[in-house]
């Protein structure tokens, strides 16, 4: 908890890292400064922001400001999810048992394989030709 009456936590998937501060409010979500409605603009990266309030019964009930850097859009959707989770337990510490269940306080540590030499992708060798 801050000054200003807000939580902060850090979030992260794949390459993206979202910084998130919550505090009551009547649940506007802004990210990067624009609205989630802008930001996000498909709807399943949206609902993934609602789960952890829905999860935990208080549903426009903060109001969340994010900035997210970063990977793309479905890794700083989780990003964020993530950090408000964190925040929402550092807030209200009785919600750390739902969360907990429902694997929002989880870093999901899949990242993408680097490419290794002698090869086309990660895995993938380049084609081969007897002739």
């Amino acid at each position: 908890m801050d000054q200003h009456g807000r939580a902060y936590a850090t979030g992260k998937r794949k390459d993206a890292i979202a910084r998130v501060w919550i505090k009551p409010g009547n649940g506007k979500v802004t990210v990067n400064g624009r609205d989630q409605e802008i930001y996000f603009a498909r709807p399943v990266l949206r609902m993934m922001l609602r789960q952890p309030f829905e999860i935990a019964g208080r549903v426009d009930g903060y109001d969340v400001i994010a900035t997210v850097k970063g990977g793309g859009l479905s890794g700083q959707a989780g990003a964020v999810r993530h950090g408000i989770s964190k925040a929402l337990t550092y807030y209200e510490p009785e919600l750390r048992k739902a969360l907990k269940a429902e694997g929002f306080l989880t870093r999901d540590s899949r990242t993408v394989e680097r490419k290794k030499y002698g090869r086309k992708k990660a895995r993938r060798s380049f084609q081969f030709s007897k002739r």
